[in-house]
């Protein structure tokens, strides 16, 4: 009995560890895209899983991305001062990048409707509450169906462009698109949270030498 009590107090003290409210450390989260299209389908396999790591400390977030199709892309967020840098290195269009305002334009959330959801949803150990997002954009309708927690004091760059509507770090996101006949399913979902220190050094806003700036990144 008494050892049934302590794996139970045991048991309890994890769940309200994994529930403390971190304000630094890494997330690593995957990334996987199908399609109903066989000639899309084709090429998203080949591209595999899209895997990213996030660093955050206090108002600040690093997010490095790697996939075939676009090549090394890393966007830094400073809370501070509002702006968002965003670099990437691509074989065929080379080294570019942007800075530009962390709050979305008006013309970004045009037509946007964000429902916070009745759903939550416990992923690695926090607790999620649910948001629902549908946008019609460029001839394509998008909905997404969004798992944040308030626990992870990250900024998120796709969060972010929804405005201040949706409060937290997504764990999970499934977005469906649909344009000319053609249905994309890409999901993403954090597989790890770690707690730890990180370098000031990740947040640096200077571009990287070697690149050139740009309105506009491909694929942003």
């Amino acid at each position: 009995m008494k050892k049934l009590i302590f794996v139970l107090v045991f048991a309890m003290s994890l769940t309200g560890f994994a529930q403390e409210a971190m304000t630094e450390g890494v997330v690593k989260s995957k990334q996987t895209m199908s399609s109903d299209n066989e000639q899309m389908q084709a090429q998203l396999a080949m591209v595999g899983d899209i895997l990213t790591t996030t660093y955050f400390k206090s108002d600040k977030t690093r997010s490095e991305t790697f996939n075939l199709m676009s090549g090394n892309t890393t966007t830094i967020l400073n809370g501070e001062t509002n702006k968002m840098l965003t670099y990437m290195d691509n074989q065929m269009t080379g080294k570019s990048y942007t800075i530009s305002d962390m709050k979305p334009s008006e013309e970004d959330t045009a037509g946007m409707k964000v429902v916070k959801g009745d759903e939550t949803k416990t992923i690695l150990g926090y607790v999620c509450q649910e948001y629902n997002v549908t946008l019609e954009k460029e001839g394509a309708n998008i909905a997404m169906d969004i798992y944040v927690t308030d626990k992870i004091q990250a900024m998120n760059p796709q969060v972010i462009q929804m405005g201040a509507q949706i409060d937290g770090f997504p764990l999970y996101m499934k977005m469906d698109v649909s344009q000319m006949g053609m249905a994309l399913t890409i999901t993403s979902e954090v597989t790890e949270i770690n707690k730890e220190t990180v370098s000031a050094d990740k947040f640096d806003m200077t571009p990287p030498e070697g690149y050139k700036e740009t309105d506009k990144l491909m694929g942003m």
